[in-house]
């Protein structure tokens, strides 16, 4: 592997800033190492031809900087559009649709100098933390080929882990930015909801529940994103302010307050092996001179997944209800697909406020919370990177799975109320586990609106820790 290719991203932009490199040997050094670990990897699709690439790249080296991106490498996540570029959203129903515009963060990640080879993979219209579909097939785990990298931005941590790309997009709606970055041994941040706006099609007011972010190596280059992402859009509700991320990210967090939840007073079945990662890891923050402390459940867990199984299925519906309302196009969709809809279309307007009564309550219990802690923590998934042909995992610890994502329940009490999160990674598993050499990762959420607490947790954890560091075996 190309030296380069283990280099942070805001470390490379430096270097061609300075001239120490030049954008054609960055490109040359990426299309090098997608054709040495993408084939067992499957994380980037839809990859552009090299020699377009490489001319893009000279035009870079010759053109004032446009910002820290300028000259960076890039593949979105194939849920957004990319100008050129095939976007399927991992659906037959849009095999081969190529968009003529880019999305609105992407839009802001071009003006910033980026350079887009490709897409990165995910699961049907993003739907399952299992990142396969019928268009791209599965991504596999660079820390074990045979195992799921997680999703729905699971190409996107899985080529951050084989040193693909330096920086990559994604989203989260359930856990997408976090599950996959915890399997995958990265950091990945879900923003505030209302930090990084959606594009302005369709209803913009009613569903949110899914936000765009950043992946990354080390929280810094997260956090560079992040500035290049966010910021309000006129034509969209509920924006929060633009903000600078990387002033003041290295900061003593001595003093501040975590709460540890567990497995929500057991609420949440866990795989064995994961709790006791956690905390272990969790004396981190204590050496830091943090305070660490356990919490109990705050709020009920089942009334969270009603809440959140509503909500979700009408979102989806609004969104898909197009292709289902198709008869030829119904045919093209996945059974989790069909599912989301189907039970969207059997809820009541009354069942659909009660759902979101309750998340009013639960974001109003959690503002309590953050009154005590500046912090709190789960893992990030309850089971260990399973076999990659399994469509869902159907029980975690002898504790069957009613749904196709209960599985994935304990991102929900973040995603419900729009907080923001950061996967950390926190380390691997024992002998002796299912998760042995396998990387786990958890989330650590605060106060709504206070992205740049938690880049300043991140950053200080990656000081003392820099698990990204520990690679993945040879994959070429």
């Amino acid at each position: 592997m190309d030296d380069l290719m283990n280099r942070d991203a805001l470390e490379l932009s430096a270097m061609l800033e300075a001239r120490q490199i030049s954008a054609v040997e960055l490109m040359q050094a990426t299309l090098d190492q997608i054709a040495r670990v993408n084939g067992p990897v499957n994380a980037v699709i839809s990859l552009r031809d090299a020699d377009s690439l490489l001319a893009e790249a000279r035009i870079a080296d010759d053109a004032p900087r446009k910002g820290w991106l300028h000259g960076i490498p890039l593949a979105v996540k194939d849920l957004a559009d990319v100008a050129g570029i095939p976007s399927s959203m991992g659906s037959p129903a849009f095999a081969g649709n190529i968009p003529a515009a880019d999305s609105g963060m992407v839009a802001r990640m071009r003006a910033a100098g980026g350079l887009f080879i490709g897409k990165t993979n995910t699961p049907e219209f993003g739907l399952g933390s299992h990142t396969f579909n019928p268009v791209h097939g599965a991504t596999h785990n660079p820390y074990d080929t045979a195992r799921s990298v997680g999703g729905s931005s699971g190409g996107a941590a899985a080529a951050l882990a084989a040193r693909m790309l330096s920086v990559t997009d994604g989203s989260d709606m359930m856990g997408s930015l976090r599950n996959p970055a915890g399997w995958c041994n990265v950091y990945g941040m879900r923003p505030s909801w209302g930090r990084v706006p959606a594009d302005p099609v369709g209803d913009t007011f009613l569903h949110p529940l899914s936000t765009l972010g950043p992946m990354a190596r080390s929280p810094r280059d997260m956090a560079a994103l992040l500035e290049v992402q966010a910021g309000p859009n006129p034509q969209v509700p509920f924006g929060l302010p633009k903000d600078r991320y990387l002033d003041g990210i290295d900061t003593d967090v001595k003093g501040r307050r975590i709460g540890w939840l567990g497995s929500w007073g057991g609420a949440y079945p866990m795989e064995p092996g994961i709790l006791p990662l956690i905390e272990g890891a969790l004396t981190g923050f204590s050496d830091m001179g943090c305070i660490v402390e356990a919490v109990d459940a705050p709020f009920s867990a089942s009334e969270i997944w009603d809440s959140w199984v509503a909500l979700r299925a009408f979102a989806n519906l609004g969104r898909l209800d197009a292709i289902y309302s198709d008869p030829v196009k119904r045919k093209l969709l996945k059974p989790e697909a069909i599912w989301e809809i189907e039970t969207g279309l059997s809820l009541s307007p009354l069942q659909i406020h009660r759902a979101s009564l309750t998340r009013s309550r639960w974001y109003a219990k959690a503002a309590e919370l953050f009154d005590t802690y500046d912090a709190l923590v789960l893992p990030s998934a309850q089971l260990w990177p399973f076999p990659v042909e399994w469509d869902w995992p159907k029980d975690i610890a002898g504790q069957p799975m009613d749904t196709y994502h209960r599985w994935m329940e304990v991102v929900i009490p973040v995603s419900l109320i729009g907080l923001p999160a950061v996967n950390l990674p926190a380390g691997f598993g024992a002998a002796g586990t299912a998760g042995a050499g396998l990387p786990m990762g958890m989330q650590i959420f605060g106060r709504h609106g206070d992205d740049a607490g938690l880049l300043q947790l991140a950053q200080a954890w990656h000081r003392a820790t820099d698990w990204p560091n520990r690679m993945p075996p040879p994959l070429s």
